[in-house]
């Protein structure tokens, strides 16, 4: 039968379908079987074949029916799963029955009258002999999922068959080891299968659909407490789904396998269509999803012992439920590490390579997926963290993290990314290994739209974070606090900034201690509070190296004498305020000598009109978001955040956090009859008196008068000679004594929790196109919007 006779068939079905008023008997089999029996639709076909409008009709007019089909497609899944789809004509009934599922089940989502329908045991209307199903029925979800999980396992359907005779019986289904057919070398699996189209393409409907089922999660708005887990996938990542771990294992292993640059030779793409990387990007969004865990409020039971691998930590106590989250979190072998970080640096790379030869290798799309995977794979397993900033390997995630920063900057459709890279960052610059790492002379030239600088990673992280402050779109202030965060983390361990980073460092210190922008808002100052610290920080601990910021500071030292001669009094306060109504734009460029941009690089553009993005819920703010932990003598690191109250009575500097004068911010400032927030003389002084700038001031006490008299005596105006004599000076012995170092570090939290499970289903909302599994469907953990 051709495909048009095909096509046509099929959609008289569907016509039947919501036509008739009576409901179909389930054993009516001539009826039900025109659905996938005799028929070849592409999922394209599907989607095009059965409009939205006619499956709320049916879900409306004719419950029953729906209840009918949805079952009757799941029974043909669980038959082939159990007779291993032999014949094509099995294995086109299971892939028509799985694109008509992942067609149906959004419909079944979005009402909440159904969304019980999968969970219950007896499968709708019109089911002969319903009632005496026996007592230990599945729910149709449970089938659903099993099946899905055994096809994917299927000799000669989705795996490659291990029988050499054809003569044989096929493998048998229930006896088959799954750990035997592991999609892809890598964790665990050290045999790299024969690529093979169909199964790949197989595969890839079977994990749409799985894909589809986990959605249910879209259909729920977003709950401040919902450590709710979503039943879908904790079922499917648990002991019942026999196939938990080497699916896993499959998953992890073809996403980080996978080399889009065409076997190493520049423009193969071109010659060879990639069929792998609808797959690979299918496998990182079920991996994302399956990995979707609060680990914030989980409690861990048990775990059977007996289903670990041995790449998998059998030392550690057992973790939670979800196997998934589970093995992810027990990997530890180093070559698995390697292989892993290896294979998730090279894919976040990919669209840098683009711009050395434009067009030689694939351009992926899924990198923000990479990004939630490096992040759950962070902050599950502490080992793979200590692994990535044992080597300067973590600078291969670096640079592509800074880039995507860069080039999102100024496009709020592109707010998710921006806030997934900082998020990044931050876990990583709360280790000290991180911030030693920056030190690395950064060499690759990678075209980005920021100044020409020699230097390190750590000057190429501050002078990306100048830009995205300096020229990013306004809504992404929330950020600051958190950029301004990594830099303190990193601070104690910069050996020798460059100028261009210097210079961009004191020019932010600028802008945010201007009076206006200071007063301007209760949280602005701790901007300054931040800067100061990174600045104390490298003095103390990196001066001998440092003579370039030194220099750059004494060059600016009158901002330094504005900030601790801050005006206090209301007269003063308001006329700030007044001159902010007549500059209205934050953060100019002026007084940061920009310097020409990167050769080949393209300015950061805005969001195109039309852009479709999803909203976000709000993340938290810096202090519930991070830790405090103050670094002992021999490096390790005491947490602060309990008991940090009793050791602010001994008035040691580094403890002048203006933690509580936050906390009393909102007292002290009063709030106008508008609502608006204005600025008192008793809130500027409870902040302003702890501003810490004894150290600087101390620093330019000392050195100012030298710097002058060189000035003077040589008739200088030469930069290079001044730097020389601060090169070789010291302040031994005339600072402060030097503060504990305070890092502050992320902890998890059920607010991040809940911005990185609508931040994940937006991405996948929209990368989901080509079919458009879930457009104009009545999604509610966020809203679609168009720019």
């Amino acid at each position: 039968m051709g495909s048009a006779d095909s096509k046509l068939n099929f959609r008289k079905a569907v016509i039947q379908l919501t036509t008739k008023t009576q409901p179909v008997e389930a054993t009516d089999d001539a009826f039900w079987d025109q659905f996938w029996a005799d028929t070849a639709t592409s999922v394209q076909d599907v989607f095009a074949l059965v409009p939205a409008a006619e499956i709320r009709a049916v879900r409306e007019e004719s419950p029953s029916n729906l209840a009918t089909l949805c079952y009757k497609a799941v029974e043909k899944l669980v038959q082939g799963a159990e007779s291993g789809c032999h014949s094509e004509k099995e294995k086109q009934i299971v892939l028509n029955c799985s694109r008509l599922l992942t067609r149906v089940l959004p419909y079944i989502f979005e009402d909440p009258d159904w969304r019980g329908f999968f969970w219950s045991t007896v499968p709708g209307a019109g089911r002969a002999g319903g009632e005496e199903e026996d007592e230990n029925a599945r729910p149709l979800a449970e089938s659903l999922l099993l099946a899905i999980a055994d096809l994917l396992f299927c000799p000669d359907f989705t795996v490659q068959s291990h029988r050499r005779s054809t003569v044989d019986s096929a493998e048998d289904v229930h006896s088959l080891d799954s750990c035997e057919y592991i999609w892809e070398a890598g964790v665990g699996f050290a045999h790299s299968p024969q690529p093979n189209y169909i199964h790949d393409v197989n595969r890839m409907e079977l994990l749409k659909l799985l894909l589809t089922c986990f959605s249910e999660a879209m259909y729920l708005p977003p709950a401040p407490d919902s450590g709710g887990t979503n039943p879908w996938v904790q079922f499917f990542c648990s002991t019942e789904n026999r196939h938990a771990l080497p699916l896993f294992t499959s998953l992890l292993n073809t996403v980080c396998a996978y080399d889009p640059v065409g076997y190493g030779i520049p423009y193969n793409h071109l010659l060879f269509s990639d069929y792998r990387e609808p797959l690979v990007e299918e496998a990182a969004q079920v991996l994302i999803v399956t990995l979707d865990h609060d680990s914030a409020t989980s409690a861990s039971p048990t775990v059977d012992g007996t289903t670990t691998g041995t790449a998998m930590d059998d030392t550690d106590p057992p973790g939670p439920e979800n196997l998934f989250v589970n093995y992810l979190s027990r990997i530890h072998r180093e070559e698995d590490f390697q292989f892993i970080l290896k294979g998730i640096a090279r894919l976040l790379s990919n669209p840098l390579l683009q711009t050395y030869l434009p067009n030689s290798t694939k351009k992926i799309q899924f990198h923000q997926e990479l990004l939630v995977l490096f992040w759950k794979l962070c902050d599950f397993n502490k080992k793979f963290l200590f692994f990535v900033l044992k080597s300067s390997d973590v600078l291969d995630i670096l640079v592509p993290i800074l880039y995507f920063l860069n080039d999102a900057r100024a496009d709020h459709s592109r707010f998710g990314l921006m806030h997934i890279g900082v998020f990044i960052l931050l876990l990583l610059s709360g280790e000290r290994n991180f911030g030693v790492r920056l030190n690395k002379p950064y060499s690759v030239r990678v075209p980005m739209d920021i100044p020409v600088f020699t230097g390190t990673h750590a000057d190429l992280l501050i002078v990306v974070f100048h830009k995205i402050i300096t020229s990013g779109h306004q809504r992404l202030q929330p950020l600051f606090d958190c950029l301004l965060t990594i830099v303190v983390n990193v601070s104690p361990y910069l050996k020798s900034l460059s100028m261009v980073a210097a210079n961009k460092l004191l020019h932010l210190l600028e802008a945010f201690s201007t009076t206006w922008f200071l007063f301007s808002a209760a949280q602005n100052h701790h901007l300054v509070f931040f800067l100061l610290e990174a600045f104390n920080n490298i003095i103390q601990y990196q001066f001998d190296g440092n003579s370039n910021l030194v220099y750059a500071i004494i060059r600016k030292r009158s901002v330094f004498h504005q900030l601790a001669n801050l005006p206090t009094d209301p007269p003063a306060i308001h006329k700030a305020l007044q001159r902010r109504r007549r500059a209205p734009e934050p953060l100019s460029r002026t007084g940061s000598q920009e310097g020409a941009s990167m050769e080949g690089s393209r300015p950061a553009a805005p969001a195109e009109p039309g852009t479709l993005k999803t909203s976000l819920v709000a993340t938290p703010g810096i202090d519930k978001l991070t830790e405090k932990s103050q670094v002992s003598e021999d490096g390790t690191l005491r947490s602060l955040e309990p008991t940090s109250q009793q050791s602010l009575s001994d008035g040691s500097p580094a403890m002048e956090e203006p933690d509580q004068a936050w906390r009393e911010q909102r007292r002290l400032s009063s709030a106008s009859a508008s609502g608006q927030w204005s600025p008192t003389s008793e809130w500027v002084l409870s902040w302003k008196s702890k501003l810490p700038l004894q150290t600087i001031m101390r620093l330019l006490q000392v050195l100012v008068p030298q710097v002058e008299k060189i000035c003077i005596d040589k008739g200088l105006t030469d930069e290079s000679e001044i730097l020389r004599f601060l090169q070789h000076g010291t302040l031994v012995g005339l600072l402060p004594v030097p503060h504990p170092i305070l890092i502050r570090k992320y902890q998890a939290n059920s607010g991040t929790a809940m911005w990185f499970r609508t931040y994940m289903w937006g991405v996948i909302y929209l990368r989901n196109v080509d079919p458009p599994v879930w457009y104009d469907t009545d999604v509610k953990l966020f809203e679609i919007q168009r720019v």
